[in-house]
């Protein structure tokens, strides 16, 4: 694996965040209306801790956003030329560090159904389910990662 680097996203990556959201394959089928039109915007990016794993040509091949004041990871996403070579788990490892940096005891998770075995084996816990409501048509695993 390339030399990787996890640094904060800025403004300046929204392109390339919400290009990494669209182009997702586990997004496509029934899923591919959630992202679809999808922007990771730049005033999001500036107002929540949101990071970036890069290579050596500050090439994005993962990032996460954490939402402090709720307490939850809302984007995860992974580069799917990238994925099984541990990038995931990086960005999890990195997530649950700064919560805990952060003053969280623990993380929720609303995961998108396919990617619930990732979070189970990357700490997290099945705590309950999230049901269809609006244009989620689609009962979502909830889970928590527990960082205190």
């Amino acid at each position: 694996m390339s030399s990787l680097t996890m640094r904060r996203a800025t403004a300046d990556d929204s392109r390339r965040l919400s290009r990494l959201v669209r182009k997702s394959a586990a997004y496509r089928g029934d899923y591919a209306s959630m992202v679809d039109g999808y922007v990771v915007g730049g005033s999001y990016i500036e107002h929540h801790p949101v990071f970036a794993a890069v290579d050596e040509h500050d090439r994005v091949l993962g990032f996460y956003a954490l939402l402090l004041d709720e307490a939850e990871l809302d984007l995860a996403f992974v580069a799917d030329e990238a994925q099984g070579r541990g990038i995931g788990r990086l960005l999890m490892e990195h997530m649950t560090a700064q919560a805990r940096a952060a003053g969280l005891t623990s993380v929720r998770v609303v995961a998108h159904p396919p990617a619930e075995e990732f979070y189970l084996r990357t700490g997290a816990r099945r705590t309950g389910t999230v049901e269809p409501a609006g244009r989620i048509h689609w009962a979502r695993p909830e889970l928590r990662f527990d960082v205190a």
